[in-house]
């Protein structure tokens, strides 16, 4: 698919987008373009396709306001970095894993579906054009997310016949911010991020906003995430609200929730489960409940936990704050097993370490 390019006459200046990139925080900021994409669909909604590829200024988007979107919530989205190597040229990490899972949401729901070489080139076409906004500092990328919305206006609920696909790019620091040590995690006891059948495996807005509500419960309470639980399975633990989770046993075994439906399968989480066993590390998907993450801090048997995600990385969890429980230490040290794993993943990703397995592509 051919893109054609209306460039911004209004581009940050050297001076502004140096500024930004000094300090640029985490989706606070966006580059000077966006890609775009159009599908639109007849009457039935079966045969439709998708045109009008282009790159255009970053700007507000002009919206019906009887847009699907907005009243129904028909849209899914994605989050994946370029990273700056060495030599100055600009690589990402496993870009068709996530085309496969914004096609995996678009299905869910009722969305079309996406070329998966179209979605990369659209990474490619941002990055090009907006490459000085690509940052070098140590542990900063630029955080590329690409989106889906239905944008077809009326009011009625079926699938949408016009549908909009965007990519968006912001330079990005730290995700927590500052030294990386140990979090406190919130235990959510009176929300759930999704339900059987729903749509838990599918990146969707609705998901987030759902979380949202115990998310400022966690940070009421000092957290800075919070812990979903399925309260219908003895407390089995689900994810954060926006990462996976990973424990390491004393004997070096790497237990982290199955995927039951319920849970977002992210690309970290599979490269992580990669990557350990590489290293011959007993790698158990399954059912882990409250109880026996809290049984095992108590008796060592649970040696390690952290969490996993595009944005964050990798994340050391030192203490769960489960109401007036606490369980582990809010001044643990972030464990070895997990730093190790955390320090090689951002090696493949930066290109300082062999990326064995052909995950990188390169953008620029």
């Amino acid at each position: 698919m051919e893109f054609t390019e209306n460039l911004s006459t209004n581009r940050k200046s050297e001076q502004e987008r140096a500024e930004i990139l000094a300090n640029p925080g985490f989706g606070d900021f966006f580059t000077d373009h966006t890609a775009v994409i159009d599908w639109s669909a007849d009457a039935s909604g079966r045969n439709g396709e998708w045109h009008d590829a282009r790159i255009e200024p970053y700007g507000p988007i002009a919206m019906d306001p009887a847009a699907s979107v907005l009243h129904y919530g028909q849209e899914i989205f994605e989050g994946l970095k370029a990273y700056r190597h060495a030599d100055g040229s600009v690589w990402t990490f496993r870009p068709h894993a996530n085309a496969a899972r914004l096609n995996k949401s678009a299905q869910r729901l009722a969305l079309p579906q996406l070329d998966e070489e179209v979605f990369v080139d659209s990474l490619r076409k941002v990055v090009a054009t907006d490459i000085e906004w690509v940052p070098s500092g140590d542990g900063e990328a630029l955080y590329l997310r690409p989106f889906m919305i239905a944008t077809e206006a009326f009011l009625g609920v079926r699938a949408a016949r016009e549908v909009s696909f965007r990519v968006i790019a912001s330079p990005a620091g730290n995700y927590f911010g500052g030294e990386l040590k140990p979090v406190a995690i919130w235990v959510s006891q009176n929300y759930a991020r999704a339900g059987r059948g729903g749509t838990g495996s599918a990146k969707c807005g609705g998901n987030y906003a759902a979380s949202l509500v115990a998310q400022l419960e966690a940070e009421e309470n000092g957290c800075k995430q919070v812990l979903f639980l399925d309260s219908f399975n003895e407390n089995a633990v689900e994810e954060l609200g926006g990462m996976n989770v990973f424990f390491v046993t004393k004997d070096h075994k790497l237990i982290t929730p199955a995927l039951t439906g319920t849970i977002l399968e992210g690309v970290t989480r599979s490269s992580v489960i990669q990557l350990a066993k590489d290293r011959g590390m007993v790698v158990e998907e399954r059912k882990i409940t409250l109880d026996e993450w809290r049984e095992g801090i108590a008796s060592g048997e649970i040696a390690e936990v952290f969490a996993c995600g595009t944005a964050a990385v990798i994340t050391p969890i030192g203490l769960l704050k489960n109401g007036d429980e606490l369980i582990g230490d809010e001044n643990a040290a972030a464990g070895e097993v997990t730093m190790s794993i955390r320090e090689e993943l951002l090696g493949i990703q930066l290109g300082t370490v062999e990326d064995r397995h052909g995950w990188l592509e390169r953008l620029a």
